[in-house]
């Protein structure tokens, strides 16, 4: 994740005012607001491309072998994300390891597999103890909360359309993946020596 250089001010004076707690100004904590808000966006949109990401290996690895190349590759993008290679992935790439490329991912999901597999035996071992989702920040101390009382969410009130209408269209939905980023393309050969020159 990636911060600008407004972000990075705002994220350093929150962290001061983390460690030596003092009142904020109404501009700090929208600041800290605003920060947060990037922050849980950034969040959902990786979350959306993981699992675009990993929806695309699925279908690569089920039109094996006439995909080979985009599955190895899609299957790279996928370990470095930080994707555990399932026992379909091991499969296809024992099927496929006369080639190279394949014969290296294997060894590395292998590798992978075992860690994963030994982690989640000892997880279970221990208490199992999850970290929640990562909360929202309502307010910080100092500022514009702590002069009056914290706000409760308020449900909305959907109207009712009138007879003979359709509901008004909800918020726009996300965008998907595909639309944001265009499929990767190939670079062209360079033209051969006789095109160069008849051109």
């Amino acid at each position: 994740m990636a911060f600008s250089a407004d972000e990075l001010r705002v994220l350093r004076r929150a962290l001061a005012i983390a460690l030596h707690p003092m009142p904020l100004s109404d501009e700090d904590v929208q600041d800290c607001l605003r920060l947060a808000g990037s922050v849980d966006e950034a969040v959902g949109e990786a979350g959306r491309l993981r699992a675009f990401l990993l929806a695309d290996l699925a279908r690569y690895r089920a039109a094996l072998p006439g995909s080979v190349t985009g599955y190895l590759e899609l299957l790279q993008d996928a370990l470095a994300a930080g994707y555990d290679p399932r026992p379909d992935d091991l499969a296809a790439l024992r099927a496929l390891r006369g080639k190279p490329l394949a014969a290296v991912l294997l060894e590395r999901c292998q590798i992978l597999a075992e860690r994963s597999v030994r982690a989640r035996l000892a997880g279970r071992s221990a208490a199992l103890v999850a970290p929640g989702p990562r909360s929202r920040l309502l307010a910080l101390p100092g500022g514009r909360a702590a002069d009056r009382e914290p706000e409760r969410p308020k449900a909305p009130a959907a109207p009712a359309p009138a007879p003979g209408r359709s509901p008004a269209p909800g918020p726009r939905p996300a965008p998907k993946p595909s639309e944001v980023f265009p499929p990767r393309r190939r670079p062209a050969p360079p033209p051969s020596e006789e095109e160069r020159a008849a051109g």
